[in-house]
């Protein structure tokens, strides 16, 4: 099958995505807004982007309109609103034990829902930025804004947030000889549609 994009409907699209360019990794986002109000939501569009600068970058879609006959544009969702006005957030990496509460914290709820609340996380202090960050996660990375690119503001368009690294937590569980022990971490991965795969399967292959 060959398919030429401009003909093909957004959903087509989003799904074939979605379902080829797998696993994902996933974003566990912190922020807080102006005044003080947590949110967490998780993002399956994210990488590391650069080692120095350390930047992270991932990519939340705006919300559908309620109505598209009365409503042109998207809006955006808490999580990017938060970092444009503050410049600050948090992202979490996701653990197979973390994944109901990470998806519970995927729900589209209303800006005054704290998804710590919901999901029975713990917000933990972090040391440079505002936000908290999720205390059950095993690896955390505060960070500053560096830059957001808007791609657009049709309904499900968004824009990429990138995000510049400045204190990282690590649970000591998860440190053999003083670096990290990449086998202990059990992380997830975003599959296609509802699907979520486990990293413990590994290959070691060694560069020519």
């Amino acid at each position: 099958m060959d398919i030429k994009v401009s003909e093909l409907p957004h959903r087509e699209l989003y799904n074939i995505l979605i379902s080829c360019v797998a696993p994902r990794p996933i974003a566990w986002v912190s922020t807080l807004s102006p005044a003080g109000q947590p949110n967490l939501a998780p993002f399956s569009f994210f990488n590391c982007v650069s080692a120095k600068p350390p930047l992270l970058a991932f990519s939340p879609s705006l919300r559908a309109p309620q109505e598209p006959s009365t409503a042109s544009n998207g809006e955006a969702k808490d999580t990017l609103r938060n970092i444009r006005e503050t410049k600050e957030f948090v992202i979490g990496v996701v653990t197979y034990d973390l994944l109901e509460p990470m998806n519970l914290t995927s729900g589209e709820y209303g800006a005054t829902v704290n998804e710590f609340e919901l999901a029975k996380l713990t917000p933990a202090p972090s040391k440079v930025v505002r936000p908290p960050r999720v205390g059950e996660s095993p690896v955390s990375f505060e960070c500053k804004l560096y830059q957001i690119l808007e791609f657009s503001s049709a309904p499900a368009g968004g824009a990429l947030v990138i995000g510049e690294i400045v204190a990282i937590h690590i649970d000591d569980a998860h440190l053999k000889d003083e670096r990290v022990d990449r086998n202990s971490l059990d992380l997830i991965g975003r599959m296609g549609g509802i699907q979520y795969t486990r990293t413990r399967d590994r290959v070691e292959l060694p560069r020519p």
